[in-house]
């Protein structure tokens, strides 16, 4: 079923931070949204499961219909039911090992006795590469390992849409692959997703739609091939300008 986004609003103070913003996300799709800092694609994320409260716009998923201008705390727990986010910083329980950490949702909100919770957590963390740091505490996991585990968490709660925050942003270099790999393999699964990231390479391999930003609009959407190769917005070209010259040669197959 399309998940529909539309005319998501929202000011900070006189700033315009999302103007009228409409989207429609088919099964499957694995859209990813770029543009410069402060273009809104945060906002424009977090607004979806109200982790950001929009002033106005509706959303419709699964069955479920909102309207964010008279939203209610029992709407915004379905909506939360529906979605899970990957954030940047993780937000791992630090008491928690990696295996209680994805256990946590599916015994609170999905309401699954501990032992079916456990076996599916320790399958999802198997999906990531993780069987064997089960039992290890955040402190104990490298940053890859703990924004797999954060990925696991979400995946587990079987989340209509799956919503990814700079999921590598935080990562030294050498462990960003590791995390984009998952991504890569939960995307092959079928999963629904919408991801802002600034690493152009990955976004171009692993969107089937991209969508550019600017002050709060959708300037520019298209395959990454239409959006990267022959962009049509004048912003666009600038923001890729800088990336132009890897992809000629090749260096994001």
């Amino acid at each position: 079923m399309t998940i529909k986004l539309s005319n998501l609003s929202k000011k900070f103070g006189d700033t315009v931070v999302l103007d009228d913003v409409s989207l429609e996300v088919a099964p499957g799709d694995v859209i990813a949204l770029i543009g410069a800092s402060g273009a809104g694609k945060s906002t424009f994320l977090r607004s979806i499961n109200y982790l950001e409260a929009p002033d106005s716009g509706k959303v419709d998923i699964d069955g479920l219909h909102l309207d964010f201008a008279a939203i209610s705390k029992a709407d915004i727990l379905n909506l939360r039911r529906k979605t899970a986010m990957v954030f940047q910083q993780f937000n791992l329980f630090e008491r928690r090992t990696a295996l209680e950490n994805v256990m946590e949702g599916l015994i609170q909100v999905k309401k699954l006795d501990k032992v079916v919770a456990a076996t599916q957590a320790a399958q999802e963390l198997a999906k990531v590469g993780l069987s064997d740091r089960m039992d290890y505490y955040p402190k104990f996991l490298s940053g890859g390992q703990k924004q797999r585990v954060g990925i696991a968490r979400a995946l587990a709660m079987k989340p209509e849409l799956l919503l990814l925050d700079e999921p590598t942003s935080a990562l030294d270099p050498e462990l960003v692959s590791e995390v984009q790999e998952s991504i890569v393999q939960a995307a092959k699964s079928g999963q629904t997703m919408i991801i802002v990231s600034h690493e152009m390479d990955f976004v171009y391999n692993v969107a089937t739609k991209v969508i550019f930003l600017e002050q709060g609009k959708i300037i520019e959407s298209g395959t990454p091939e239409d959006v990267f190769y022959a962009p049509k917005h004048p912003r666009t070209k600038a923001f890729l300008a800088r990336h132009t010259k890897n992809l000629e040669m090749g260096s994001f197959l």
